[in-house]
């Protein structure tokens, strides 16, 4: 690329949200901003955004334009794909983009909660793959009381029928009566891990939902809306792998 090929770094950053170009030439001033590794101090610095690695404070800037990444709250009774071909409800019912999109891993039919959305191959098969150990954090309802050991006993692991399996972090959320809310964080992504974790320990699961997918919080989203992420939070899904 030559001096005067790309786009100004200043306005790429703008562009993908990260604030007011004077901002962002701020920002590049302070030595804040890297390009494919490498600080950058000039502002008259020009980046192809389609192809440019650029960070901010370390964290990884989306500037691809035709990138999207969203969070939906998928409902009971709603598989996680994009279509069905036995004529179940689908993610696609919920979804109103005219992108392609994937769902980034999935949750039983039965389990609510959140699900990433996203047309970026890369970032999604790292969140998926066990070799970069994204957490994921339920809610559980169980019916107690509960021991005082049993977050102990999680986090040192069961042996299921396809191998060991632990807790990461684990506590009682909410209780009324006998009805339990557990809290449980896991690293790990096999079939019913949750569900079977916690059958194994004595405490059947009556509900089950999703709540945080690595940085990612499903907060106050309702069930069958989505909503597209901020650049801050794509951010950390990068950091969150590596890239």
């Amino acid at each position: 690329m030559t001096e005067k090929e790309g786009v100004r770094l200043q306005k790429v950053l703008a562009e993908a949200g990260i604030g007011s170009r004077r901002h962002c030439e701020e920002l590049i001033g302070e030595g804040r901003v890297t390009v494919d590794g490498k600080k950058v101090f000039r502002f008259g610095e020009r980046v192809d955004p389609r192809y440019a690695v650029i960070h901010v404070d370390g964290r990884r800037v989306e500037t691809r334009a035709e990138m999207r990444y969203y969070a939906i709250n998928k409902p009971r009774g709603v598989v996680s794909t994009m279509s069905d071909e036995r004529g179940r409800k689908s993610l696609a019912e919920y979804v109103d983009v005219p992108e392609r999109l994937f769902h980034v891993g999935r949750l039983d039919t039965d389990t609510e909660g959140l699900i990433l959305l996203t047309n970026d191959g890369e970032l999604s098969h790292r969140l998926t793959h066990p070799s970069f150990g994204v957490s994921k954090t339920y809610l559980a309802e169980v019916h107690g009381p509960i021991p005082r050991d049993l977050g102990k006993r999680l986090r040192a692991g069961v042996t299921l029928d396809d191998g060991p399996a632990a807790a990461d972090k684990f506590r009682i959320f909410d209780q009324v009566g006998r009805r339990v809310l557990v809290e449980i964080t896991l690293h790990e992504g096999r079939k019913h891990i949750v569900r079977r974790l916690l059958n194994e320990v004595g405490f059947p699961v009556q509900q089950l939902a999703r709540i945080e997918f690595g940085p990612i919080k499903l907060g106050q989203l309702k069930p069958g809306t989505m909503r597209a992420l901020t650049v801050k939070e794509i951010g950390e899904l990068y950091k969150a792998v590596g890239l």
